[in-house]
Order: structure tokens, then sequence, then C-alpha cells
């Protein structure tokens, strides 16, 4: 188990470093340049030299690479080139209602995606089968950027039941994680169908309703139950993904997160506050990735480490 901890952990350490050379190498490829967006085109270029030497940017690309690494070793994610703040200080701020807001998607899909995939599989070609997956159907097929602006016209501007943008308070919170949590869940749905259909015709699942058990206790106490490890595969790839998928829907809702952030660091420039949304999202998804690997052990004891 120590080894296979162990080679986890190193294979994790290689992808965070290939994101991070990758997400180095782009921001320093792609047109625009940092000064310019902070002085403005009408600057001196004196003025361009003296802060473009404040800020490191003078130097050769492979220098500051070097450094960059060096201070991810010590923890050290730099200062904003905009706010002249420690990068770290400012991700401390964001991220609570990132996940805040991640959280309140998630338990949506769940609530949603779980009742409607079991009834689905148990009512298997009827119209309440065709109805949940055309609903799902509809909810992949929606676009957030698409959806998020609908929902604010309808309950915001015309019904007047919540926020247009902003976080303030739990009403603020309900259209945002509903335009995060839609796709989430009807994708989850037909994931949670087709498990269940799996394990409906199992022998486990002929005897207990041969002990004469009720069909909800054999849906929810016996398929579900044996139908999760894909089911979890599947919501540890979308949680790891709710914080990139976040940028849309903080975007249209001005959601203060990290999504939002990443936007306005894109846009002025900001590498170091780049290099930092991405690093976090990055180790999201590795972490997200192990602790389900741990959570297969605990869902289903056939499974050990040292088969993996």
């Amino acid at each position: 188990m120590f080894s296979l901890l162990l080679s986890r952990f190193g294979s994790a350490l290689l992808v965070v470093l290939g994101v991070c050379t990758l997400v180095f190498l782009l921001i320093h490829l792609v047109p625009g340049d940092p000064v310019e967006a902070m002085l403005g085109e009408s600057a001196q270029p004196a003025d361009r030299e003296e802060l473009r030497a404040a800020l490191g940017l003078d130097r050769p690309v492979s220098e500051q690479y070097l450094d960059y690494l060096g201070r991810l070793v010590r923890l050290d994610l730099g200062e904003s080139f905009q706010d002249r703040r420690p990068v770290r200080s400012i991700l401390g701020e964001r991220l609570p209602a990132t996940l805040e807001l991640a959280a309140a998607a998630l338990g949506l899909a769940l609530v949603l995606a779980l009742p409607l995939g079991v009834l689905a599989a148990r009512h298997r070609g009827s119209r309440l089968d065709a109805g949940a997956m055309g609903l799902s159907l509809v909810g992949v097929s929606i676009p957030n950027f698409w959806l998020g602006p609908l929902l604010i016209m309808t309950f915001s501007l015309w019904l007047g039941w919540t926020p247009v943008s902003g976080r303030e308070g739990l009403g603020s919170l309900v259209l945002p994680a509903i335009t995060l949590g839609t796709g989430m869940a009807a994708i989850l749905a037909r994931m949670v169908r087709g498990s269940v259909l799996e394990v409906l015709g199992e022998d486990y699942v002929r005897t207990a309703r041969a002990k004469g058990l009720s069909e909800g206790r054999v849906l929810w106490g016996h398929a579900l139950r044996n139908a999760w490890l894909p089911i979890l595969t599947l919501i540890g790839m979308q949680l790891g993904g709710l914080l990139g998928g976040a940028v849309i829907t903080e975007t249209v809702f001005a959601w203060p997160g990290v999504g939002s952030l990443l936007v306005e660091a894109i846009q002025s420039r900001d590498y170091p506050v780049v290099q930092a949304c991405v690093l976090l999202v990055s180790l999201t998804y590795v972490l997200v990735n192990t602790l389900t690997d741990l959570v297969y052990t605990w869902v289903d004891p056939r499974i050990h480490w040292g088969s993996s």
C-alpha cells in the first residue's frame, strides 16, 4: 500500500509539473504585454522598462521559469502584478465562494440525478424512462452561457425572486448552482440509469426479491449500492471539473470566485494569478482522483490497493 501511495504521489507531481510548465509557456507566448495593460499605451518607454524590470519580465524566459519553480517548492505563489498583493491571499479570498458554489451544484446534481436515474432504470422502456432521459439530454445540450442569462431574465428580471448577480446570501446562490449543476445532473442521471440496469439482472438482486424485500430496498439497498463504482468515477471527474467549469458561470453571475478571478487575470495579463488559478484547478483534479480511488476500497471491499 505504501509503495502504491508513493507511486500515485509521484504521478501526481509529474502531472502538476507538466501543467505548470505548459501554462507558464503558453501565457508567455500568447500576444499581450502585462506592462502595457497596467500602464496603458500612452506610457513612456522609460516607465515601461522600469516596471518591466521591477516585475522581473526583463529576464530570459528560462530564468523566469526556474525562479517560478523555485518559489513553488517554497509554496510561494508570487505577487499579483495588478494588486501588488500576495497571490495566496487573493486566492484565499476567492476560494470560499467557489467551494460554496461547487458544493451547492454537486448537491443539486445528486438530488436530481440519483432518483431520476434509479426510477428510469426501474421503469425501463416506459414513458417515465423516456421522459427522464429526454430531460437529461436537454440538460446536457444546454450550455451554461445560455442557461445562465435565461435564468436571470426569468427569475431575476421578470419575477424578481432572486438577485441578478453577486454573492449576497443564499438567494444569490440559487441561479448559479442551478446553472452549474444542471449539466452535471443530466450526465450523472444517465450514468446512474446505465449502472443500475447492469446490476438489476444479477443473482443477488433476484435473491433479494425472492426474500420478499420491498422494491425500494432492492433498488436503493442492493442495486444502487453495487452500481456505485462507475457513478463514483463520474462524480470524481465532474467534481474536479467544477472549479474549471465555474469560470463561465461565475462570469455570467459576477460570482466572486476563482473562475471569475482567472478571467480577470487573463484579461490583465496577470501572470502569477493565472498560474496560481490553473495550478489550483490541476491540484484539485489530482486530489479528487486520488480520493476517488480510496473511496473505491470503502464502497467495494473486493477491491484492494495491491490489485489496483
